[in-house]
């Protein structure tokens, strides 16, 4: 699992250990793996040219002591100061091993800039000095390693509001922080290389799943296992208008890990989900989970999605189905699949700021109407509404096509018909979607509906994968 904590988490988690270290132990060992980053970026140090920029705090001081640590191995490190409280020791380590003071105009023939100009204590945004330097470094095209995150980005939320650095990579210490994992700020992190520090840190409150997680969490079958046992999935979805939704969406429900598919639809749609997969029954019956919502367009019946809201299987609300939702009853079971203009139709809010602002309004909706919420996006949020958050990272965009969130839909209401609770099944949902999707585009461009009907095909790769150990 990566974890992202706080900056009050993680600066505590600082104050306690350097309270048992010698003085200027931490930025040692955190200077000494970013140096040893930005070697392993640039492919050599010797006769390599850095440029530092250096702000006035402790983020500063990380850039000023690896800097010379590069200068001894031979690199001409050049440290453009932002701020006359440049890390004093830092700046004069930097100068024994042969560093020197410059300006921006340095950064023209630097083969990396290292942005040490504010930490994550900062305030979003850059001053004008600062702004300037990293615009003569987009301008020349030279790539930028931050240290710790993007200055400029907002640490917490992972929010722009106003301009930031694009690092080609991120180097940050002791733990990722929000930002390295939810978008917009984690799309200006580039890679993100973690330094263990030794910081003795509290449980994150927001997670991401890796591989190791999605094995131990997706519910294989045992020995024992019948198609009942396994889980059975009630997909109502695809209508008139839209019969295709149908069949996707039942693509991903039996990719999953489901012994029985119902479908519960118009004869017409059931007629073609059954003629794509034979093995799905069509009506009424007993379920463990509810998959609602996919391409019904205007033949949703409210009414009877709310009887399923307020019985005990658990509930997966997608597209149309959301429109079913309200703010009453419990609905602690109830998992919902929003896109961006989605989530912002039901609070009420323009889709722009809840892609400005996805961290914030995915845990506003989760509590507002007591559900998990799994906002789809080049990093899909997931919150509850006590406020953990799980982040998928490894999407690609060719999920941004027709008919891939009926797959997430079926796929992730499969495991909740498999036993899991809405949080994890969205987390491990998401996580095998956006594997199968890379899987499935790894030969190139495809179209959209090529990608659609791949991602469910290529899950069952991902499975194998995974129950191999792999």
């Amino acid at each position: 699992m990566r974890h992202a904590h706080t900056v009050e988490q993680v600066r505590a988690a600082e104050a306690e250990l350097m309270a048992r270290l010698p003085e200027g132990t931490l930025m040692q060992r955190a200077a000494t793996g970013l140096a040893v980053a930005i070697s392993n970026f640039i492919g050599h140090v010797y006769g390599a040219r850095v440029v530092l920029l250096v702000g006035s705090g402790d983020n500063g001081g990380d850039a000023l002591y690896a800097g010379e640590k590069l200068a001894r191995r031979g690199a001409g490190v050049i440290a453009v100061l932002l701020s006359d409280k440049a890390h004093p020791a830092g700046l004069a380590a930097l100068l024994v091993a042969g560093g020197r003071v410059g300006s921006t105009e340095d950064i023209a023939t630097a083969d990396v800039v290292v942005d040490g100009i504010v930490g994550i204590g900062g305030r979003p945004g850059l001053k004008p000095q600062a702004l300037a330097a990293v615009q003569a470094a987009e301008e020349h095209g030279v790539p930028i390693v931050a240290v710790d995150m993007p200055s400029g980005v907002d640490v917490d939320t992972g929010e722009t509001p106003t301009e930031h650095v694009k690092a080609a990579l991120t180097v940050t210490f002791g733990t990722h922080k929000i930002c390295h994992l939810i978008d917009p700020a984690a799309a200006a992190c580039g890679p993100v290389h973690l330094v263990e520090i030794g910081l003795d840190l509290p449980p994150a409150g927001v997670q991401s799943l890796q591989t190791a997680d999605v094995r131990a969490l997706y519910p294989l079958p045992r020995g024992e296992s019948d198609k009942y046992s396994r889980g059975v999935l009630g997909l109502i979805a695809g209508s008139s208008q839209y019969p295709g939704a149908a069949v996707i969406a039942a693509t991903g429900a039996l990719a999953g890990p489901i012994g029985m598919l119902r479908y519960i639809g118009p004869d017409s749609v059931a007629e073609a989900v059954r003629a794509a997969h034979p093995e799905v029954v069509a009506g009424e019956g007993r379920v463990q989970a509810w998959a609602v919502g996919s391409g019904l367009g205007d033949e949703l019946d409210v009414a009877k999605v709310r009887e399923l809201l307020d019985a005990e299987e658990p509930v997966l609300l997608d597209a149309d189905g959301l429109k079913a939702l309200d703010e009453s009853g419990d609905h602690d079971e109830v998992l919902i699949t929003p896109h961006a203009g989605e989530l912002a139709r039901l609070l009420g809010v323009e889709r722009t700021v809840v892609e400005a602002e996805r961290l914030k309004h995915a845990r506003m909706a989760a509590e507002q109407f007591d559900v998990t919420v799994l906002l789809k996006g080049s990093t899909t949020v997931i919150a509850r509404p006590d406020g953990e958050v799980r982040v998928n990272t490894n999407a690609t965009a060719w999920l941004a096509t027709a008919g891939a969130g009926d797959v997430l839909a079926g796929l992730c209401g499969s495991l909740l018909a498999g036993g899991l609770n809405p949080l994890d099944a969205a987390s491990v949902g998401a996580y095998l979607h956006a594997a199968a999707a890379n899987l499935a585009s790894a030969g190139g461009p495809a179209t959209a509906i090529q990608v659609a009907g791949k991602v469910a095909e290529a899950t069952r790769l991902v499975l194998l994968e995974i129950d191999s150990g792999g």
